[in-house]
Parts: C-alpha cells; sequence; structure tokens
C-alpha cells in the first residue's frame, strides 16, 4: 500500500471514528461549553430536546452509513485498481445505471432528512398558544405541551452588547461583557469571555416569548442550551421562545458577525425559581436592578 493510500485509509478511519461517536454531554458546568466537549450542550428546553433527538437518532445513522460506505468503495478501489493488481486500466467512460444510482439516492436521503427537519423548524419559529403540542425528542410524533407565554423580553443588539426590555413590567437595562479584571473581582466562577454585569434573568417551567431586533447592524440572538438562535434586524422584530425547564445559567453569544467586537457581545440567561424571580423583579421595578441582582444572587447561594 502507497504511502498516499495509507493516509487515505487513515483519513476515512478517523471519520469513521468521530461519525460513530453519538452527540455524548461530558461532565460540564450547566450552559456552557467546556474544553474537549464532543456534541451538543445540554437540553433544557423542548426545542433543543428535538434538535438533539433529529442529530443523533436520524441524521447520525445517516452519517455513520453515508461514511462506512466511502471507507468501503476506497478500500475496494485501494486493493483492486492499484497499479500491482491492475496493470490495464479500464476504458469504460460512462455507466449509465450507476449515475442514476448517484444521482437519486442523494435525493431520497435529502427527502428523509428534509421531512423531520421541518417540524423541528416549525417548532422553532410557532410561539406555544397553549394548544400546540411540540416534538420534543420525539421527532416522529411529539406531543409535548407548552403553555403559552406568559413573558415577553425584547432584545435588542448594539455594538457590542445587548439590551433587555420586559415589555409589561416596564423593567430594561444593558448587558456588558465583564473583562477579567471585573471578572475574577465579582464573578470568578463564571466562564471568561462570557460573564456579563447584568444577566436576563428569567422564571423555570414559563414560556418565555423573545422579541429580538437590533439598533444599529445585524446581529443574532442565540443559545445552544435553549435551540434557539435568531436574527437581530435594524427596525424589524423576530420572534423567537424557550421554556427552560431547569434552573441554571445559560450562555450564548451573537452569532452574526457585527464588527470588531462581535466575539465580545455574550449573553447570560439565569434561570430561577418563581419567588425568586418575583422578588428580583419587584426590586428592579423599584429602580435598583444592582440591589435587585445582589438579592438575588444572596437566594441563590
Amino acid at each position: 500500500m502507497t504511502g498516499f493510500s495509507f493516509r487515505l485509509v487513515r483519513a476515512s478511519l478517523a471519520a469513521l471514528f468521530f461519525a460513530l461517536i453519538p452527540a455524548i454531554a461530558s461532565a460540564q458546568q450547566v450552559g456552557h461549553a467546556v474544553p474537549g466537549q464532543i456534541g451538543f450542550q445540554p437540553a433544557v428546553t423542548p426545542i433543543m430536546d428535538s434538535i438533539i433527538a433529529f442529530h443523533d437518532n436520524l441524521l447520525m445513522w445517516i452519517i455513520t452509513a453515508i461514511v462506512l460506505l466511502v471507507l468501503v468503495l476506497l478500500i475496494v478501489v485501494i486493493v483492486r485498481f492499484n497499479q500491482r493488481t491492475n496493470p490495464t486500466p479500464s476504458k469504460v467512460t460512462h455507466n449509465t445505471l450507476i449515475e442514476i444510482v448517484w444521482t437519486v439516492v442523494p435525493v431520497l436521503v435529502l427527502f428523509v432528512i428534509a421531512i423531520p427537519s421541518f417540524g423541528v423548524l416549525a417548532d422553532q419559529q410557532t410561539i406555544p398558544d397553549g394548544e400546540r403540542t411540540y416534538l420534543g425528542s420525539q421527532i416522529f410524533g411529539g406531543d409535548v405541551e407548552v403553555p403559552e407565554p406568559s413573558l415577553t423580553i425584547k432584545a435588542t443588539g448594539y455594538q457590542w452588547y445587548w439590551g433587555y426590555e420586559y415589555m409589561d413590567e416596564g423593567v430594561d437595562f444593558v448587558s456588558i461583557m465583564l473583562d477579567e479584571e471585573q471578572r475574577e473581582a465579582s464573578k470568578p466562577d463564571q466562564p471568561r469571555l462570557l460573564a456579563v454585569d447584568n444577566e436576563l434573568v428569567v422564571p423555570v417551567n414559563t414560556t418565555v416569548r423573545v422579541l429580538v431586533t437590533a439598533a444599529d447592524v445585524l446581529h443574532a440572538f442565540a443559545v445552544p442550551s435553549f435551540g434557539i438562535k435568531v436574527d437581530a434586524v435594524t427596525s424589524r422584530n423576530n420572534e423567537t421562545w424557550f421554556y427552560a425547564r431547569e434552573t441554571g445559567i445559560y450562555y450564548g453569544q451573537c452569532s452574526e458577525l457585527c464588527g470588531k467586537d462581535h466575539s465580545f457581545m455574550p449573553i447570560a440567561v439565569r434561570v430561577v425559581e418563581q419567588d425568586q424571580f418575583d422578588t428580583w423583579l419587584a426590586a428592579a421595578e423599584e429602580g435598583s436592578l444592582a440591589d435587585a441582582n445582589t438579592a438575588l444572587m444572596a437566594s441563590i447561594q
């Protein structure tokens, strides 16, 4: 086997190895990726449940089958058609049947992928009304019930930070990434480049409707553990939603290139118990966001 053939087989085996590894949630702090992690962040919403189920239960099998097929074909070509075993090259110019197969089969594969993906996409883009059921982890017919939104938040992207407004409560503030000195002083347990001064606070087991817009250039509001990503466009409100079923702090980032500090406008969503949220909101409505945050952290710790 030539050096090139060996490298080709080795690369194919490596691709197969990674394709066969399912989405493994490594031991990690809730809500953000860790070095060496393979797979998605743990799901805490029905939307993310459906994304992971779609990936693990369908896409991974298709990817694995394709990798195995290509690997077998490569090995066959290397063994049967190298110069030593096949000194006289074939002069075949085409094969109509094979050309039909390699055209039709990928089309069928795309159909198999597309049909359930439409349901996943519809779940992400349809705001719950209390009656519609969602896929959750059953991508071929889930029946997850989600209540209609009881909290509406407007998220506005700026260069380079986020502004949040609780639409019915009259509370609004901006959320800016802490530099390393600030993080070490006030939030040393939070990850670098993700910690912010003011977190978005929401109650657990509550449907939250999020209106996303921008004040200057294109941004995107994305939180991986929630399975949401929506563009923030100037003079336009885009909608998304989430229903977080576990308390904790979940991080995201602007996911649309928006200038030199694009990578320095994180999103931090803190999910708390309902009574903690009510106390925080009451203090914030009185005009002291800093006191509200301090009291909230004291109740959590």
